[in-house]
């Protein structure tokens, strides 16, 4: 299905992370694809930079499928060892075979991924420079993963600070966002007081917080249940795809009014550009 407009806005999409979760961001490139939706600026944290990446050099949801059904833990955490972290060279590997070894100016859409230097604390967002190292850095899930060297930071998984980042488009003069939560069920409680019940309910709601700015700062959300997947485990791509493609349809009456001009414009605040370093 295609819409015939007119698009003289510019849009930018911002997908979040969520580990294995993010394989529902396949299913929603397969919604816009159907709709012949295209973006001018696109942003991704964790798993949200890669499947981002490969969007923005023009691969479609089949291609992103067929490869998403071909991997195995091993491909991605190389060390055996299971409570040892592992270097990033899994998937940097990944994007050099599934994109290329490419800077990510090279990309065909404009594209940025997001991190956090463990040396500042600071969020970077990531434009330019080599785009294996780049997503690697924002996929860098401490404790999973040694953090990665980029440019003299220390870079770790980006969802630290901004989970879902909508914001970021905005900095590139995009009119309006539409944004992509993998893992909108991300918090829940516990009616346990042991230990690692309490602890895993507090990194929960950490991770909500992490998660809000993308809701205040997108025009539409597209927000997927996946609580029933792991996000450390590769099993339900199936599920999880056509979950992904379920909510993008559902949302797509927000996103053509969008594509159509005819949604006001938010007034942007950029409050904490100061905390973020653009590379």
């Amino acid at each position: 299905m295609k819409f015939p407009f007119k698009k003289e806005i510019k849009i930018g999409l911002a997908f979040g992370g969520g580990g294995a979760r993010g394989f529902s961001h396949i299913g929603v490139i397969k919604a816009f694809e159907e709709f012949g939706l295209k973006f001018d600026y696109i942003a991704g944290t964790s798993v949200g930079s890669l499947v981002g990446a490969a969007y923005a050099n023009g691969m479609t949801s089949d291609q992103l499928y067929r490869i998403a059904k071909s991997l195995r833990t091993k491909d991605i955490r190389t060390n055996k060892v299971f409570f040892m972290p592992s270097k990033t060279d899994g998937i940097e590997k990944l994007v050099e075979e599934v994109i290329g070894n490419v800077n990510i100016e090279d990309l065909k859409i404009a594209y940025s991924a997001v991190a956090v230097d463990i040396k500042t604390t600071k969020q970077v967002c990531i434009s330019h420079g080599n785009l294996a190292k780049a997503v690697a850095g924002s996929c860098c899930v401490p404790g999973f993963f040694h953090p990665v060297e980029f440019n003299g930071r220390l870079l770790c998984d980006g969802g630290l600070q901004n989970t879902i980042p909508a914001n970021i488009p905005r900095y590139f003069d995009c009119d309006y966002v539409v944004a992509v939560d993998c893992n909108s069920t991300r918090t829940y409680g516990t009616e346990s007081s042991k230990l690692l019940d309490v602890l895993g309910c507090t990194i929960r709601v950490l991770m909500k917080s992490n998660a809000v700015k993308g809701y205040v700062y997108s025009d539409v959300m597209i927000a997927t249940d996946s609580k029933r997947f792991k996000s450390t485990k590769l099993f339900g791509i199936d599920e999880m795809v056509e979950e992904g493609y379920k909510n993008a349809i559902d949302a797509m009456p927000k996103i053509m009014e969008i594509f159509g001009g005819r949604v006001k414009r938010q007034k942007f605040k950029d409050f904490d550009k100061d905390e973020i370093d653009f590379i």
